[in-house]
């Protein structure tokens, strides 16, 4: 895993002042070296100027980038952010081809790939990926994400100029291009927050390739162009048979992603989907007269402060001890202080430049650091559910019903805080259902389905490249911070896009929530494990964390000069402060409430200040 940032200009020689771009190059991408700690390495040719951070996972000596190759008396020149999972495979079919390598890298597999297949190189890719490459031959820069986001990818455009880098602080590195945010980055923020439109970078002509596209900029411009669409169609096979190729695909896919050339972990909280990962981890390992490493998070306090609900029934810690023992791991219980959380939320703004899931955000950031201290790559269990139902707006009558994204239906709470003039003017119920719409316009039509089965389709649909989008992006920021690669199994393509089409009784077999996946993994893993009520990422029940957020949020509403000011009702903030943790209904997810609210409002500040904003609405 690593950062690219770089510019493009195919009407304009850079070479004449190679020195000068160079070293703006290599500022933007000194903005990254969290991403990449290893190495760091500028390429500048006659039309672009390209910077790399590395953090070395494969082929530690022969991997450095950015990467040239030439062919027929062109060169070619990559900066690549990502992992590939079927490397060899490539490899293999680039030398039929007449391909040679100099080493063990995926990043020369992927651009041979790209030299060979042009445009279509892409479709070839199991794994996640973000990557631009310099081709001298076509007079282009082409870049590309993988299928669902897993690495990011920013540009603008400045003076017919192509600027692009993994994260957004690396554009503002750039000579003119500033943090302005407008009415459609505040609805971003206040109206459809955490969560963000796909493409839609929140700050003014920021812009991101979005999941499953490539660009293409040229003398003639700039294009974006789908490569990977979720398709929908009858699916064919039986009960049986679909949990046999689930099976097959989880077994596959993990270990595909445990290849790394330094040490790797699972991250482990003992419920079903983190602890199939770890059961094939571990297999693996097993094989190879290897222990495989496990974490586990949890807070201080939470032993003595910790009250089941519907949404956390239990404790983590029971689980992760059977299953440590089942499959025989070494294991590492880390824990987050109250201080540690409240403070953390800054970091993560800034490493996601943007607001985020506050305590989730910023406790995870603190796990990864503490991770990061013995193991540079980790496998994780995100986005299983979103892929196999889940999440209880799945199987819940309002949501089915309802026309809200449901991880956030009602906006009465986020409305009220903001300044009348500033609600006025934004009219969040607008945009957020403007995006909604949007967004289920897209679901791919499966004709002839039953309405029930259609609604189905689009809340997976609507988890996939909304809500699982998310998540993938926060742990991509938490975990890049500390230079940790984090893989996401239950993300690979081939996985998403055939339990998309399985029909919802097969998901959701004999109306066990998850049945399939359970059933997919019963070879793996002990009854009880297998069958255990799912269970969210871990949060804090000390309540020292929700007096400290209080606290401080108190302060910047005492403090006039705070920019937060210029947004939100301070009448209604202290109406906020002054109600109870577990007053009304979360304002996002599942458990972002009361103290998340506050926490997220903290977050909103700090970035309107740490990035010296300005509000253009």
């Amino acid at each position: 895993m690593c950062g690219i940032a770089g510019f493009c200009d195919y009407n304009d020689d850079l070479s004449e002042e190679a020195l000068f771009w160079g070293a703006l190059a290599k500022r933007m991408g000194a903005t990254l070296k969290h991403r990449g700690p290893d190495a760091h390495g500028v390429h500048v040719s006659a039309h672009a100027a390209l910077a790399h951070a590395r953090l070395a996972v494969v082929d530690i000596e022969g991997g450095k980038q950015p990467m040239t190759a030439r062919a027929d008396g062109f060169s070619y020149t990559i900066v690549y952010n990502g992992e590939l999972y079927n490397t060899e495979e490539l490899r293999a079919g680039l030398k039929a081809l007449g391909h040679t390598f100099e080493t063990r890298s995926d990043t020369e597999v992927l651009l041979k790939c790209y030299m060979e297949y042009g445009f279509e190189c892409a479709e070839k890719l199991n794994g996640i990926f973000a990557f631009a490459v310099d081709d001298e031959r076509r007079g282009c820069c082409f870049l590309c994400r993988d299928r669902f986001g897993v690495k990011p990818l920013f540009y603008t455009m400045k003076n017919g100029r192509l600027i692009f880098g993994s994260e957004i602080k690396a554009l503002f590195e750039y000579p003119g291009v500033n943090p302005v945010v407008g009415r459609e980055g505040f609805c971003e923020i206040f109206g459809l927050g955490p969560a963000r439109t796909a493409g839609n970078g929140v700050f003014e002509k920021i812009r991101e390739i979005k999941p499953g596209y490539f660009a293409v900029f040229d003398r003639e411009g700039f294009e974006t162009h789908p490569y990977f669409e979720l398709k929908s169609h009858e699916h064919p096979d039986s009960y049986d048979d679909t949990v046999r190729h689930v099976r097959d695909l989880l077994e596959d896919t993990v270990t595909r992603q445990l290849v790394s050339d330094v040490p790797l972990c699972t991250l482990l909280s003992g419920g079903l989907d983190s602890s199939i990962i770890t059961a094939l981890a571990a297999r693996h390992y097993r094989s190879l007269g290897q222990v495989l490493s496990t974490y586990s998070f949890d807070f201080v306090g939470n032993d003595r402060y910790f009250k089941p609900t519907a949404f956390q029934p239990d404790a983590d810690r029971p689980w992760v001890e059977r299953i440590v023992d089942y499959c025989g791991t070494r294991h590492t219980y880390l824990e987050c202080g109250s201080i540690q959380l409240a403070d953390c939320l800054y970091d993560s703004v800034e490493a996601k430049d943007l607001p985020g899931m506050a305590d989730v955000d910023s406790s995870l950031l603190h796990f990864c650091r503490l991770i990061k201290r013995n193991h540079v790559v980790g496998l994780s269990g995100e986005c299983s559910d979103e892929v196999f139902g889940g999440y209880p707006w799945f199987h819940k009558k309002e949501a089915l019903e309802g026309h809200a994204f449901p991880w956030s239906p009602d906006l009465s709470v986020r409305t009220g805080l903001l300044i009348p003039e500033i609600a006025d003017a934004l009219d969040l119920p607008e945009y957020v259902n403007r995006r909604y719409e949007e967004s289920i316009d897209s679901v791919p039509v499966l004709e002839g389905e039953s309405p029930q089965e259609k609604r189905r389709r689009e809340i997976s649909y609507l988890n996939i490249y909304w809500f699982m989008a998310l998540l993938l992006e926060r742990k991509d920021r938490a975990s890049m911070a500390s230079g940790l690669e984090v893989r996401v199994p239950y993300a690979d393509h081939r996985l998403v896009q055939y339990v998309f089409n399985t029909p919802w009784e097969y998901k959701c077999h004999n109306g066990v929530v998850k049945g399939l996946l359970r059933d997919a993994a019963r070879p793996w893993l002990p009854e009880d494990v297998l069958m255990r009520k799912k269970s969210p990422y871990p949060k804090t029940h000390n309540p020292d964390y929700e007096r400290m957020i209080r606290q401080r949020l108190k302060m910047v509403m005492a403090d006039k000069s705070e920019p937060i000011h210029t947004l939100v009702s301070k009448k209604a903030v202290e109406s906020l402060l002054e109600k109870t943790s577990d007053y009304g209904k979360p304002f996002f997810g599942q458990l972002m409430a009361g103290p998340q609210l506050m926490a997220y409002l903290l977050m909103v500040n700090y970035w309107l200040k740490k990035y010296d904003i300005a509000i253009d609405l």
